[in-house]
C-alpha cells in the first residue's frame, strides 16, 4: 500500500491559509481538522535533508517549488543496518524469484527457463539453483555476464508453483502460456494468474531490483558567492524495455519516468530525499541477495550523512566522494 505518510509524520503546507486542510495517515483514513494553519514560506534550500524528507509532485519534476512540494516530518533512518537475511518460506521467495524473473528471465518453447545475472552475482545463480534443486549455470561467452537454465520438467514446474500469482509482467504471462503451459506435459498445471495488486510490501521488488536496478551517488559543484557548493543526489534507478512495471514502481515509491531514445528503453528514476527514505524503509525490510546490496549499504550511508547535514561540510563531502567512488566498481552508471 502506498502510504501517504506514517503515522508518526505530518505535513506542513507553506504559503497557504486554509480553513479545511485534509491530511492522508496510514491505511488512507482521513482526517478534516478545523482551524486555520498558517506556515511561513519555507526556503527552497532549507529543506534538503535532516528531519525533513520532501515529498515532490512527481507528476512534473523533482525540482523543489513551493506549489510542488509538501515537507514532511520524518522519522530518521537509523544507523544500525537490520541483519541481512534471505526469503525463507516458500512464499517470500516466490515473490523473490518472480521479480527476478520478471526483470531478467526468459520462458522459449523448448521448453525452459533463463535467467541472467551479472558475473558478480554468480553466487546468487548458485544460490536459486540450490533453493530450487534445479538448473545448470554457464558462462555466456564474450559477456560479463552467467546464465541459471532450468530445463527440466519438474524444475519448471516447481518455478511455476513459486511464481503462481506472483508475476507482474504481462509479457512474462503470455511467454508462461504460450511457451510452457500449451506444452502437453504441463496440461495438468492449475491456470496461472499474473499478481495484479498494486501492493508491494513482499520481496517482489528486491527480486526486481537485483535484476535491473541501480544506486546512484551525484555530486553536482555549483559555484556560489565566492566559493563552491557541492549538491549531493541520491538516484535509485531501474531500466527496461516497457513502461509497464515502473509506473507500479513509482506509485509506491515515488520518482519520475524518463525515455533513453538512443537505447530505446525507458527508466525509473527518483532523487528527492522523501522516495530516498521509502527506499530505503524497503530494502531495509525486503533484503537485496546480488552485490547491488553493498551499493545499497553506501547509498544508505550517505543518506544518513546527509540527514545529519554533515554534507555541509568538507568533511562530510569528502567522505561522501569515498562513497561514491567505491560503489558499482567504477563503471558508468554512477558517473555524474
Amino acid at each position: 500500500m502506498l502510504l501517504c505518510a506514517e503515522t508518526t509524520s505530518f505535513y506542513i503546507i507553506p504559503k497557504l491559509t486554509l480553513s479545511y486542510v485534509w491530511f492522508c495517515f496510514k491505511y488512507s483514513h482521513l482526517i478534516k481538522i478545523s482551524r486555520k494553519v498558517i506556515v511561513t514560506k519555507l526556503k527552497q534550500r532549507s529543506q534538503s535533508a535532516g528531519n525533513f524528507a520532501l515529498f515532490f509532485d512527481e507528476s512534473s519534476s523533482e525540482t523543489l517549488r513551493d506549489k510542488s512540494v509538501l515537507p514532511i516530518i520524518s522519522k530518521k533512518i537509523s544507523v544500525h543496518v537490520p541483519t541481512h537475511s534471505k526469503p525463507l518460506i516458500d512464499t517470500d521467495f516466490g515473490h523473490y524469484l518472480a521479480g527476478l524473473i520478471d526483470g531478467d528471465g526468459h520462458f522459449s518453447k523448448t521448453p525452459q527457463l533463463v535467467i541472467v545475472f551479472n558475473q558478480s552475482d554468480a553466487f546468487l545463480a548458485y544460490y536459486i539453483k540450490s533453493k530450487l534443486g534445479y538448473g545448470n549455470i554457464y558462462k555466456v561467452k564474450n559477456k560479463k555476464a552467467v546464465i541459471l537454465v532450468i530445463s527440466k520438467y519438474a524444475g519448471i514446474y516447481k518455478v511455476l508453483e513459486l511464481i503462481n500469482g506472483k508475476v507482474r509482467s504481462n509479457k512474462k504471462l503470455n511467454q508462461i502460456n504460450n511457451n510452457i503451459l500449451s506444452n502437453p506435459k504441463f496440461n495438468k498445471f492449475p491456470p496461472f494468474n499474473k499478481n495484479n495488486d498494486e501492493n508491494l510490501n513482499n520481496h517482489w521488488l528486491a527480486g526486481f531490483s537485483d535484476a535491473d536496478a541501480s544506486f546512484q551517488i551525484k555530486l553536482i559543484y555549483r559555484q556560489g558567492e565566492g566559493n563552491q557548493k557541492t549538491e549531493v543526489r541520491l538516484n535509485f534507478q531501474i531500466e527496461q524495455k516497457e513502461q509497464e512495471l515502473l509506473f507500479l514502481i513509482k506509485s509506491f515509491l515515488g520518482g519520475n519516468i524518463g525515455y533513453r531514445k538512443s537505447q530505446d528503453t525507458y527508466y525509473y528514476g527518483s532523487t528527492s530525499f522523501g522516495s530516498a527514505i521509502k527506499v530505503i524503509n524497503y530494502f531495509d525490510e525486503f533484503h537485496l541477495l546480488s552485490s547491488k546490496y553493498v551499493n545499497f549499504l553506501k547509498w544508505r550511508k550517505t543518506y544518513i550523512l546527509i540527514q545529519n547535514k554533515e554534507h555541509l561540510t568538507a568533511s562530510g563531502i569528502a567522505k561522501i566522494t569515498k562513497l561514491k567512488a567505491t560503489m558499482n566498481r567504477g563503471n558508468s552508471e554512477n558517473s555524474d
